[in-house]
């Protein structure tokens, strides 16, 4: 029997460029961590998850529905997309977490899959009631049961989950002091949230840091191609992603360029506390690259939209060019950074 789904669901179960993805990996590889070169230090955050700071942050006190306004429906469909894509994601990883502490015997990794899946169930269902507003919440049981996983590696895991997080961390406090300083663009109270909730992001990632640091061989030879890799996935989807949200940049008071830009900045200066290697992004060449990679995906989009015989050839065209250009973007000259002593950082930004 084919279960009913509402349009929310369907679209964050999609699998496309630029949509969030489930993930499993090899369990067994993550039991063999040892996190004793980073000990003092991972104690230290340990204490931090289980004092549980945020514990009473995600409710929504009464000046929330005092707040709420009718959105222009164009606005109202990208802010509904930019909230589907982020329970998508917060969700993927409740899940991992999830089944990653259920299976794991190692104590030290098994209580943090723990706290992380308790951080990240809290920011799904707080989107989701958002979105129940609008009147498309997502169902999340539905996407747990059904949607692809795709399989990574441990040590992938630990790139693509750090950057996730640390870049998630510069994105919502970028936006928060954005509008802490602007507050008539606050166009929905749940940007209120955005600062304690990003501290929760900014923790998440220097677990996963303490992670990478305990085995230097993540950061060495042939993986610093990885390292690349994974900076350039993470940048170029996000470039890509935020410039099909227009509207809801504008009504922020916020350029998607701009604001981009000031996140991987920011994102690069955190990210010196683990990788030895970081893009160039404020390079005109990076710059101008990026956006021909956007440009060739626009227009892909355009030619799948008119539909026939000829936008087949247009779309592979553009597929050869975003490609070609992802390539020329992969190897852009990088910058070389000297791993600090001490891993953890402060969310100082």
């Amino acid at each position: 029997m084919t279960t009913q789904v509402n349009e929310a669901t369907q679209t964050a179960n999609q699998e496309t460029l630029l949509t969030p993805r489930f993930y499993t990996t090899d369990i067994s590889a993550l039991e063999k961590i040892d996190i004793s070169p980073v000990q003092a230090e991972w104690d230290q955050m340990m204490s931090e998850f289980e004092g549980d700071n945020n514990v009473d942050h995600f409710v929504r006190d009464e000046s929330f529905h005092e707040e709420v306004q009718p959105l222009d429906p164009h606005l109202e469909k990208e802010f509904v997309d930019f909230l589907i894509s982020s329970v998508t994601s917060e969700y993927s990883g409740c899940v991992l977490y999830g089944k990653i502490a259920e299976q794991m015997e190692n104590p030290e990794i098994r209580k943090l899959m723990e706290y992380m899946r308790r951080d990240e169930a809290r920011h799904a269902g707080f989107i989701n009631r958002t979105l129940k507003d609008f009147g498309v919440a997502v169902d999340l049981g539905f996407l747990k049961r059904e949607k692809k996983e795709t399989f990574f590696k441990p040590k992938y895991i630990y790139y693509a989950t750090y950057l996730s997080e640390k870049i998630g961390y510069a994105r919502y406090i970028t936006i928060f002091r954005h509008l802490e300083r602007n507050p008539e663009k606050r166009f929905h109270p749940i940007f209120r949230w955005f600062h304690r909730w990003c501290n929760d992001e900014f923790r998440h990632g220097e677990a996963f840091a303490l992670i990478i640091r305990s085995q230097p061989e993540l950061t060495r030879g042939y993986n610093r191609l990885w390292i690349r890799f994974f900076l350039l996935a993470v940048y170029a989807t996000m470039y890509v992603r935020d410039h099909t949200r227009p509207e809801m940049f504008e009504a922020m008071g916020l350029d998607p360029t701009d604001y981009d830009f000031e996140v991987f900045r920011i994102t690069t200066e955190i990210s010196k506390q683990v990788f030895p290697i970081t893009l160039a992004t404020d390079a005109p060449h990076f710059r101008e690259l990026l956006e021909k990679l956007r440009q060739a995906k626009v227009s892909m989009d355009a030619a799948k939209e008119r539909g026939g015989i000829g936008s087949y050839f247009t779309r592979a065209g553009c597929a050869l060019s975003m490609s070609v250009t992802f390539v020329r973007l992969y190897c852009h000259p990088v910058e070389k950074n000297e791993l600090p002593e001490q891993v953890r950082l402060a969310a100082s930004w």
